[in-house]
């Protein structure tokens, strides 16, 4: 810990990424094995690094000294909500979150979750935002997925939009194709109703093209035109 916070001081430009408080007795687990901090996130905040370019998984089991905290050193959050759901971690505090002007993104963490699909993460988180009292509307689940992680990382016109001279690393959306999602989709009439359709009844089979710095690497048989 101690040589990370050192690296993390001497390379200020560099990406920092960790896990912290996703469950109950990872947090027990880490008092005990420092018992003099304030909190799991103070142990990183201890050896400095809580810093911007720093992104940390989960944060389900933070308290208020430490979202103010997070959002004091720009130090971000990635919401992995169906890694959270399946191992019965917790619920991610949106409203607490907001209310701390917290960094927000969207991940997989595919080690303990169940999809790589950023649709499926959509799909999930929504219904935990809404357990913990929160709406999330699909522009925002869009925006976490995307923008918001660039903007979390400091890559904002580099990745994460389509702004002159940022990599152009995206994928195409076929709103017709599942013959469900296509039924949905005809009764949408604004960009948050299909957007939302996409994120709750999307899977892989509604990428219908994906592109690399500007290069198409994948396109699905039979998409639609």
């Amino acid at each position: 810990m101690q040589l990370a916070g050192e690296l993390a001081a001497a390379y200020p430009d560099t990406y920092l990424q960790t896990h912290v408080a996703e469950n109950t007795d990872e947090t027990a687990w880490a008092k005990s094995l420092f018992p003099n901090a304030r909190s799991y996130l103070d142990v990183y905040d201890h050896f400095g690094m809580l810093r911007p370019r720093a992104m940390y998984a989960h944060c389900i089991w933070l308290d208020d000294a430490d979202r103010t905290r997070m959002a004091e050193t720009q130090s971000a959050v990635s919401i992995c909500a169906t890694s959270n759901l399946f191992l019965g971690s917790g619920l991610f505090d949106f409203a607490k979150a907001d209310a701390a002007q917290m960094l927000l993104s969207l991940a997989t963490d595919v080690g303990g979750g169940t999809s790589f699909s950023m649709l499926q993460t959509m799909n999930e988180t929504y219904k935990v935002a809404r357990m913990g009292g929160t709406h999330l509307s699909a522009l925002r689940m869009f925006y976490l997925a995307t923008l918001g992680g660039a903007r979390s990382m400091q890559l904002e016109g580099t990745i994460g939009n389509f702004a002159i001279g940022a990599e152009a690393d995206f994928i195409v959306l076929d709103p017709q194709a599942t013959p469900l999602l296509a039924r949905r989709s005809a009764r949408s009439d604004s960009l948050e109703e299909m957007l939302f359709a996409l994120a709750m009844l999307g899977d892989d089979r509604a990428v219908a093209a994906t592109y690399a710095a500007g290069r198409r690497v994948h396109l699905r048989e039979n998409t639609h035109r």
